[in-house]
């Protein structure tokens, strides 16, 4: 081969005689790329036996990940980490280890987490009586790809043995036909120092500070002496996190930074120690120059302050919408109506329907405050034709009260501009008197009406987090099954209260109303019409449909639905299947699947409401008592039960996808609703349907996928995929 002019030679050819010709390079060295460059030696840990090479391959045990240049030396996964230890903080342990004593000749060393539970009075180790963990098992702060050698496993049972084992692995482990060198340990936890605080929530806030507090353990075993509330800025890593050690169950945490976001942990001190840390939850402060603000101390239960937000949002629309506002018999005032439906000394609240006033403002009136246009400030566009006030009324604004002598607060401004018709604003103005006869934490409240000025406006506290559905969409797979139970309990709670009233007149048609408006909001959040009957029966009892019987045991089976899409993260009820589907399904008693990662107790509560019987249904104050279990003890979570404690209801499974229309695994990600994970199939080769199916959980972290959420889905939707592929004839991949 020669080189003349402007040729150069060939990869694994360097030139002679003056760059006039072209030789192989001899054994032992390479050359990548074309060019008059000299051939240079193998890296270290590779040979080639041949001349002429453009690489050099490694030797047997060695290996080049493929982000590795040729010239790279090979290398090799690394041993397996040294001296595992544990210290027991009650139901959780701190893992530790030290560095593997060959790192295989790289720096990209990370470790995996296996965690295996052993039955019976068979000793760890010994076979057959060991298996993955439960996921109730948690690892802080990952399970998979860790950069310290230290982990906090939590989640524990006491006097289980479990075996961990801890994998040191890099860039070219996967290249390795062997599995990864791992330390194991045998582990056993007891409960003598307390419980884990089961859930921290929101008193109060300011630009500068977070006040939170919290219940005491479920199980104190023993005097907590005090207590370690552990804070850091989402922004930053876990190393740069603070605590403080407090004696009470309450706490303000000051020096903050304004509008932060900042997750919180705590846990409690008896003699024997310290038990585990609590979930954490993530609190915000407020933007410079907002003031504080002090929340109800009845969302106890309601796990932070995004999620007291998510309990408002549900019964904003149930409550705001309740009335169908037409003009009927002339009723008389407020007090009056109260003097003659009252029952004396028992404490009965009442509900009055607005529409029974002659005039509309009477109404407002009895119900609402009149607010000065003076003290509104508007500011910005938030949405159009508000869910929470359905109708053609303009613009919901953004913007701040301050009447004389109070506090600014931000509010929600829905505004009815002038030239509108009597009845318009007669509705306008009706359903803020609904809303003003309920005073609840978790019910939407009303801050005040302008009437004697244009436009009509209606204030209402502001939800900054918009619509739960929107919401939970946004954020799938980042709640975990205690934070989604607190959010129903908070409805439930708000559901309750309304269901104390009494309907003083049958303009509701009685309190399911309530539900049912609410419905209809929610369907034309979600792009359906707002008319017609499909968009009731997908939350509807089976009564409802049959005979329009609404009662607060047909709200109970309705907020079964809202359950399953909280837990679903806002998938629609009975997926694509058409209202006659859906009507035949629930006659024929057919009934949801579990949404995927739903806990079995969580489900069977949902069966629950759904019991064809409505004498059979629970009421709204024994769901309450229901989820306040689950958070004190999650194992009821877990809990099952038998084809004796409920009716026999075959599940309902969603529509099957169109397998022949996908033609990709692209296609097939953007159908199952998981697009944002095409790319990483791409760079990792995923370009069949038969690389898909292969799929295991361990693989998922890799491709990014690290929601729980996530993952289940994607696990559910490959074994569908299994079975279609299974299939005889011919299948397109």
């Amino acid at each position: 081969m020669v080189a003349v002019g402007g040729c150069r030679c060939q990869p694994g050819h360097q030139p002679v005689r003056g760059d006039k010709a072209c030789q192989a390079c001899p054994r032992g060295t390479y050359k990548a790329l074309a060019g008059n460059g000299p051939c240079s030696l193998c890296p270290a840990r590779s040979h080639t036996p041949d001349p002429a090479a453009p690489v050099c391959p490694c030797l047997d045990g060695f290996y080049r990940a493929s982000s590795d240049p040729p010239e790279a030396p090979c290398t090799g996964p690394p041993s397996a980490p040294r001296e595992l230890w544990f210290e027991v903080q009650g139901s959780a342990l701190m893992l530790h280890w030290r560095l593997p004593q060959e790192l295989g000749g790289r720096g990209d060393l990370l470790f995996n987490v296996v965690c295996k539970e052993c039955r019976g009075h068979q000793e760890p180790g010994s076979g057959g009586a060991c298996r993955r963990c439960r996921d109730e098992v948690h690892f802080d702060p990952r399970q998979r790809g860790l950069t310290e050698s230290r982990v906090l496993v939590g989640g524990l049972r006491a006097h289980v043995p479990y075996i961990l084992e801890v994998q040191a692995v890099n860039g070219v482990s996967e290249l390795s036909p062997d599995p990864p060198q791992a330390a194991t340990i045998n582990v056993s936890t007891s409960h003598a120092v307390p419980s884990a605080v089961p859930v921290v929530h929101q008193v109060s806030r300011a630009s500068n500070s977070l006040t939170v507090s919290w219940p005491q353990p479920d199980q104190t075993n023993g005097n907590i002496l005090d207590y370690q509330l552990r804070y850091c800025d989402q922004a930053q890593d876990e190393s740069h996190s603070f605590t403080l050690t407090i004696e009470t169950n309450t706490a303000t945490v000051t020096q903050l930074s304004p509008g932060h976001i900042y997750g919180f942990q705590v846990r409690a001190r008896t003699a024997a120690g310290h038990g585990p840390f609590g979930g954490k939850v993530y609190f915000q402060t407020l933007p410079q120059g907002e003031l504080s603000a002090r929340l109800p101390e009845r969302l106890s239960l309601v796990i932070g302050s995004i999620l007291g937000a998510l309990a408002f949002l549900l019964l904003a629309a149930i409550t705001v919408l309740a009335v169908v506002f037409q003009r009927k018999r002339r009723g008389t005032g407020y007090t009056e109506q109260l003097q003659q439906y009252s029952s004396p000394g028992l404490g009965v609240k009442y509900y009055i329907d607005p529409s029974t006033y002659e005039d509309p403002c009477q109404a407002i009136r009895e119900f609402a405050r009149e607010v000065d246009p003076a003290y509104i400030k508007i500011e910005e566009v938030i949405g159009a034709a508000t869910p929470i006030l359905p109708g053609s009324f303009g613009e919901v604004r953004r913007g701040r009260l301050q009447p004389r002598g109070r506090r600014e607060q931000a509010v929600a401004i829905q505004a009815l501009w002038a030239g509108g018709a009597e009845s318009l604003q007669t509705t306008f103005l009706g359903q803020a008197a609904v809303l003003g006869q309920f005073q609840h934490p978790n019910v939407l409240r009303l801050e005040g009406v302008v009437t004697k000025s244009r436009p009509l406006m209606v204030l209402t506290e502001l939800m900054e987090l918009g619509p739960l559905d929107s919401f939970l969409r946004q954020r799938e797979g980042q709640f975990s099954s205690l934070q989604l139970v607190a959010m129903q309990r908070g409805v439930a709670a708000a559901m309750q209260y309304l269901s104390s009233f009494a309907f003083v007149h049958r303009a509701l048609s009685a309190r399911s109303v309530l539900v049912n408006s609410h419905l209809v909001c929610k369907v034309a959040r979600l792009g359906h019409s707002p008319q017609g009957p499909s968009c009731l029966l997908r939350w509807a009892a089976p009564e409802v449909i049959a005979h329009g019987k609404h009662t607060t045991a047909s709200d109970v089976w309705s907020f079964g639905i809202v359950m399953w899409e909280v837990m679903s993260y806002g998938e629609r009820p009975y997926w694509d299947m058409s209202d006659q589907e859906v009507l035949n399904a629930i006659e024929q008693e057919f009934r949801l699947p579990p949404p995927p990662g739903c806990p079995p107790g969580l489900h069977l509560l949902m069966l629950d409401t759904w019991q064809k019987d409505r004498t059979r249904r629970p009421h709204f104050d024994q769901l309450v008592a229901a989820f306040d279990k689950m958070i004190r003890k999650p194992d009821t979570l877990q809990a099952g039960g038998g084809p004796g404690d409920r009716p026999s209801q075959a599940l309902l499974t969603p529509v099957a996808l169109d397998f022949p229309s996908l033609d990709s695994p692209q296609a097939w990600l953007s159908a199952i609703g998981l697009e944002c994970y095409q790319d990483s199939f791409s760079k990792f080769g995923l370009c069949t349907f038969s690389d898909v199916v292969q799929l295991s959980l361990e693989d998922l972290p890799a491709l990014g996928v690290t929601l729980a959420g996530h993952q289940k889905k994607l696990l559910h939707n490959v074994q569908l995929l299994q079975q279609h592929l299974r299939q005889p004839g011919p299948v397109e991949v």
